[in-house]
């Protein structure tokens, strides 16, 4: 399935949407740095995705109801979507954080773009073109620039744990979700399907919830839990996704895999703005490369 086949003549706002959705995506960021030194990292994300539910059905239950047997059609594409999506990458770069680091884990996740290029061309047969594939080599140079603090020789430096294999199961994860959730039809309008999605993912990571609470670590439910649990639920949750998805329905899965260099380049800016850390010429240079990147990865 192709993008959108209505011929706008004026994208701007599919493309601004493009560069809006990583801005509320790379909160997460501030959730895993901040969040997980109070809340267990699969309560965390158990919690974020039962918020999520919790806070949306009061107002989709209607039309899932009138649309109940196509839930039960459709049962197993929501619970794949909830698990790839919510689950997996909700708890994997929480559980990887507690053993790896932020660049290792920013090395990794940026490999997500590539597997969601290759399962949309081995899959669903999708076409990128030579100057798009430039785009995503300027894209890649633009994330390690920023990385590696303009110095190459941290790169090969870099010392891989468990906690990179957690991280890149999140990247595999998060191109199937995104490949699946475009080219999959579905007879829930787009938030209503988010919704379902939503519970899904708390289902799934419901099990894992109840392992960790009672053989690892106890969740503290006080006005930390509660502040992370709703921040994460709402940022990089409701917002983030549902543009998510908006921006696939207009550019297609491999387009749209480009916001995940985005996260990286906005997640640098959320350092210098909640951590102290400061401005340097590597995040310029990055920055620059990653929109080139973007802009020639839109190319037809």
């Amino acid at each position: 399935m192709k993008p959108s086949s209505k011929k706008n003549k004026n994208l701007f706002f599919p493309y601004f949407l493009l560069f809006l959705q990583p801005v509320f995506m790379a909160s997460n960021l501030i959730v895993a740095r901040g969040g997980v030194e109070f809340v267990p990292p699969i309560s965390l994300a158990f919690w974020r995705w039962t918020t999520v539910f919790l806070l949306l059905i009061p107002f989709f239950y209607k039309p899932i109801l009138k649309k109940i047997k196509n839930f039960k059609g459709e049962f197993y594409k929501l619970f794949f979507l909830g698990l790839t999506g919510c689950g997996i990458c909700g708890a994997f770069p929480f559980i990887a954080g507690q053993t790896t680091t932020v660049v290792n884990m920013a090395v990794i996740y940026t490999s997500s773009p590539i597997f969601i290029i290759l399962l949309s061309s081995f899959i669903y047969k999708e076409k990128i073109n030579s100057i798009q594939i430039i785009g995503l080599v300027l894209c890649l140079f633009g994330v390690f620039s920023i990385i590696s603090k303009g110095d190459s020789s941290i790169l090969s430096s870099l010392e891989f744990t468990v906690g990179d294999i957690w991280m890149l199961g999140a990247a595999i994860s998060w191109a199937l979700y995104s490949v699946y959730l475009l080219n999959w039809k579905s007879k829930f309008d787009l938030l209503t399907r988010f919704v379902l999605i939503a519970m899904f993912g708390s289902i799934s990571l419901f099990p894992f919830y109840l392992l960790e609470e009672f053989q690892r670590q106890s969740t503290v439910f006080d006005l930390n839990f509660l502040f992370w649990v709703i921040f994460a639920a709402i940022s990089p949750a409701i917002i983030a996704f549902t543009l998510y998805a908006k921006v696939q329905k207009y550019l297609g899965a491999s387009i749209t895999g480009f916001t995940l260099y985005l996260f990286t380049v906005y997640g640098a800016f959320y350092g210098l703005i909640f951590f102290g850390e400061t401005l340097e010429y590597y995040h310029l240079i990055g920055a620059f490369l990653v929109f080139i990147g973007i802009y020639l990865a839109k190319k037809n």
